[in-house]
């Protein structure tokens, strides 16, 4: 008899995830004041840009007092204080990478003192007064990216030259300010999340009476026009469906079926990034007959990956769209909270994150229809642009 093994967890694609967030280096090799210096030269020069982190530990001298806050030390299991140019929160309960990976959710590069943390990529010092130290934590130079060598130091440690492809990581002294922050910027680029499409095609249409993705507004059905307008700026483009529709759907179009049922949009959004959570994806609903490539591209030309999503602003109540909106994979656990809370309104989201806001160049593309009426007007506007073309 053959006995199959049990499995307790359904399989779930997990975030390309490292300690604390998808780009993450920790600085080993030289004393912790080193480190503190290189991390503060590249956070100042790049926070313009991207949103950094540090991580750290703090060693109190012999003679010093250790003095816990004085809410903490009276029970309090955390602490927040507004310092009106920052927040700060101390907590008494301990740290694991999954508590680390919500907080630094937000960031595009963090940085780690190797001599107290470890991280998925490595940046190795150089220095010989710190070489037996180094060579300890030889076991954490698992991804090495960066070799620095200290002032007067010219020889790599045989022991870093055992490492595989040793030869083909970059070497810097460590003065080169520029080169490090010039390396960490070129990282941050190449691990831009792909950009994929998503056409929402999942609404029931109660108010109009019938699908809305089936209307054939450019001489073939909308789903599939979304689609084929999404091809030439996405990498791969998806329709969004309730199970119960995807047999329907032509096969020479991909889907993504709502795992999350019965949340609408936002379920549509939390299903494709259950999918595949290290993509960016540019959400459309497939109600919106007068959008065009010219906006999308618009869209796609001004996003902002170190935002949580990039969203045109809605002349008609200045607040942000979430239906024409790039949402980044920082977004995803953003999305998952908000849910954890009770709500499921993607513009609540938008609202309450820190997202990019672009203004529209042609608000009409913004336009959607619900109703009998909405279709006429619609039909009567597309109608009048036809007859201007083709009298051109």
């Amino acid at each position: 008899m053959i006995i199959k093994e049990h499995k307790k967890h359904s399989d779930i694609t997990t975030p390309s995830y490292g300690n604390y967030c998808r780009n993450e280096w920790s600085i080993v090799g030289t004393h912790c004041s080193t480190i503190k210096h290189l991390a503060d030269s590249v956070i100042k020069a790049l926070s313009p840009e991207y949103k950094c982190a540090f991580a750290d530990a703090k060693h109190p001298d012999e003679n010093e007092e250790v003095k816990l806050p004085v809410h903490i030390e009276n029970g309090a299991v955390i602490e927040y204080t507004n310092h009106l140019n920052y927040n700060q929160f101390n907590y008494t309960k301990a740290f694991n990478q999954f508590t680390f990976r919500q907080v630094f959710n937000d960031a595009d590069l963090i940085l780690v003192n190797g001599n107290h943390f470890e991280a998925r990529s490595q940046v190795v010092v150089i220095d010989e007064s710190k070489k037996k130290s180094l060579k300890k934590r030889l076991s954490q130079l698992t991804n090495v990216e960066l070799i620095l060598l200290a002032d007067g130091e010219q020889e790599i440690f045989d022991f870093i030259k055992a490492l595989p492809l040793w030869k083909q990581i970059p070497v810097y002294n460590l003065n080169e300010t520029g080169k490090m922050i010039d390396f960490f910027k070129r990282k941050i680029q190449q691990a831009k999340p792909l950009l994929n499409g998503l056409v929402l095609a999942g609404g029931k249409s109660i108010r109009m009476g019938y699908d809305k993705g089936l209307i054939a507004w450019h001489e073939k059905e909308q789903q599939y026009f979304l689609v084929d307008l999404l091809k030439s700026l996405c990498n791969e483009v998806y329709i969004s469906c309730r199970s119960d529709q995807q047999k329907m759907i032509d096969s020479k179009y991909q889907t993504v079926t709502d795992t999350f049922t019965g949340l609408g949009p936002y379920g549509a959004i939390l299903s494709a990034f259950r999918e595949k959570p290290d993509v960016a994806w540019m959400v459309v609903a497939c109600d919106l007959p007068l959008l065009d490539i010219n906006t999308l591209q618009y869209l796609k030309d001004n996003r902002n990956t170190s935002s949580t999503a990039t969203a045109f602003e809605n002349p008609y109540n200045n607040l942000p769209e979430p239906l024409i909106t790039i949402w980044e994979p920082k977004s995803y656990p953003v999305l998952l909270s908000f849910l954890s809370q009770g709500y499921t309104c993607p513009a609540k989201v938008l609202r309450n994150s820190e997202i990019t806001i672009l203004k529209i160049k042609k608000p009409e593309a913004l336009t959607n229809i619900n109703t009998q009426e909405d279709l006429e007007n619609v039909q009567q506007l597309l109608q009048k642009k036809n007859s201007i073309h083709h009298a051109t």
